[in-house]
């Protein structure tokens, strides 16, 4: 559980009355613009600081120095090579990469574990700079003005993809639970994107990359739905729509055509260098993969927070969302959910504190229980929303281990919905426990490490993996979903615990 509210570097500043006449340095055109580059730096540095206090640097000197010195021979032949350039790591799982004005790059340990070679992860960190020289975040903070909106949100987000198959889980949970976000996530549109992707091409390119890497990076993308819809029909859930913040940008089908075309007008492949293939494996080697012990891990059903020597097991069915601020145990429908989430301190210190001052309901009844041992309030009653409306509210609140105080807040889209869901309700929450022996042994982190690729092929790989659809998963992250095989003998990625 990660305690932090996890939103990829929102900005929010006043914007100018009028634009000034700014020369695009990719296009060479003059565009009325919201931004001077000197504005651009300064609100990317302030960004800068939300980024890392919302997520965490990952702790990896020898990785970080490899991202910032290929995303800086990548930037000295942009466009914008006068910028200071700034790239970082960020310990998280997520398939992702951003950018936000005046030159500050990001890439998480979760996208990097996908990439083939340095020259992939070259075409992910020059799409993102694509971003920044063709000054995106300007143009996006000019329309928004013109719309009459008083924010600016530089997070681009242009390779994110809900890689596990339940998308929407999180913000059903956000609704259900009444919380507001603290920002929005913002996207750019499908001509900036496809530009973004065109220059990734062309910064390969200058940097003796073949162009052609651009197109294995959207194909990355394109296997990460086509594994999401396959587990999802295997598990007998709806498949993911892509909605949300995927539908406003160019699906992954056309970002792979046009890109493809993009690439080839660049020539034959043979006049360009080698794609690192051998030196990125190194890096990537010991690699955390998926979620880290410190944010808490799902393992299947379960959920364990090692820190927090807490556990929790979903229903069967259910899938298990591990947010920044909550844990959200979701049923197959996606409209109802268990909320687990950690009590601050100063609401209160004891359950009826807690109560009074964090849920303030207007009326309702408490019953002292227990959950495995942990003094435990089961609440029923009603609070007021802003509108006055009156609103149904049942939780129990739990004295965990390490005197942490959690809410296990029932949540559904409505009152029919929270009664035909009580009973697998009721029975995630009686799950939650101080960590066991055996959890423990359950919840060790998994990391990448390189192995001979085995005559037995990806079955016979998948053997020594823990991942819950390790052949299929293994397939993935080496770059063969879609088929094919490597060589035996030749060094793949396999995902294993630490």
């Amino acid at each position: 559980m990660r305690l932090k509210w996890i939103a990829a570097a929102l900005l929010v500043c006043t914007l100018i009355a009028c634009g000034t006449a700014v020369v695009n340095p990719v296009s060479g055109e003059t565009e009325l613009s919201a931004m001077s580059e000197e504005q651009e730096v300064a609100e990317g540095a302030k960004g800068h600081q939300q980024v890392l206090q919302e997520y965490t640097v990952y702790n990896n000197p020898a990785v970080q120095n490899y991202v910032n010195a290929l995303g800086q021979r990548l930037a000295a032949h942009s466009h914008r090579a006068n910028l200071q350039w700034h790239f970082t790591v960020l310990d998280s799982p997520e398939i992702n990469a951003f950018a936000l004005p005046g030159g500050y790059v990001y890439v998480t340990r979760g996208i990097m574990a996908y990439m083939e070679s340095e020259a992939d992860l070259a075409g992910v960190i020059g799409h993102e700079i694509g971003h920044v020289t063709a000054r995106h975040g300007a143009q996006r903070a000019t329309s928004q003005q013109h719309a009459g909106l008083g924010v600016f949100a530089a997070n681009i987000l242009g390779l994110v993809l809900e890689s596990q198959g339940v998308t929407g889980a999180g913000q059903m949970a956000g609704q259900v639970s009444q919380t507001v976000a603290a920002g929005y996530i913002a996207s750019y549109g499908r001509e900036q994107e496809l530009q973004a992707d065109g220059l990734g091409a062309e910064y390969l390119a200058r940097n003796h990359y073949d162009p052609h890497n651009m197109v294995d990076v959207i194909t990355v993308l394109k296997n990460q739905e086509r594994y999401a819809v396959d587990v999802a029909k295997s598990e007998g859930r709806p498949a993911p729509t892509g909605g949300g913040w995927l539908a406003s940008h160019p699906s992954n089908d056309q970002r792979l055509q046009q890109i493809k075309q993009t690439a080839d007008s660049y020539g034959a492949s043979s006049t360009y260098a080698d794609d690192g293939r051998s030196r990125y494996l190194q890096v990537v080697a010991g690699l955390a993969f998926g979620e880290s012990a410190d944010q808490g891990l799902v393992r299947g059903r379960n959920f364990y927070h090692g820190g927090l020597n807490i556990a929790v097991t979903a229903p069967a069915a259910w899938t298990i969302q591990n947010e920044s601020q909550q844990v959200a145990l979701v049923n197959a429908a996606t409209d109802a959910a268990l909320l687990i989430k950690p009590v601050p301190p100063a609401v209160g210190k004891t359950h009826a504190e807690v109560i009074r001052n964090g849920f303030k309901p207007t009326q309702g009844k408490s019953e002292a229980t227990t959950l495995n041992g942990l003094q435990a309030t089961h609440f029923t009653g009603v609070r007021q929303n802003e509108q006055g409306q009156n609103l149904g509210l049942e939780f129990t609140l739990v004295s965990g281990p390490e005197n942490h105080m959690y809410a296990l807040q029932y949540a559904a889209k409505d009152a029919a919905t929270l009664q035909a869901n009580r009973s697998a309700l009721r029975e995630a929450e009686s799950s939650f426990r101080a960590m066991t022996a055996q959890d423990r042994q359950a919840a060790k982190p998994w990391s990448i490490k390189l192995v001979p690729y085995p005559k037995g092929g990806f079955a016979e790989l998948a053997k020594r993996s823990p991942l819950p659809h390790a052949e299929q998963q293994l397939r993935l992250v080496n770059g063969f979903y879609g088929g094919g095989e490597p060589k035996p003998g030749q060094l793949v990625k396999l995902v294993d615990a630490s």
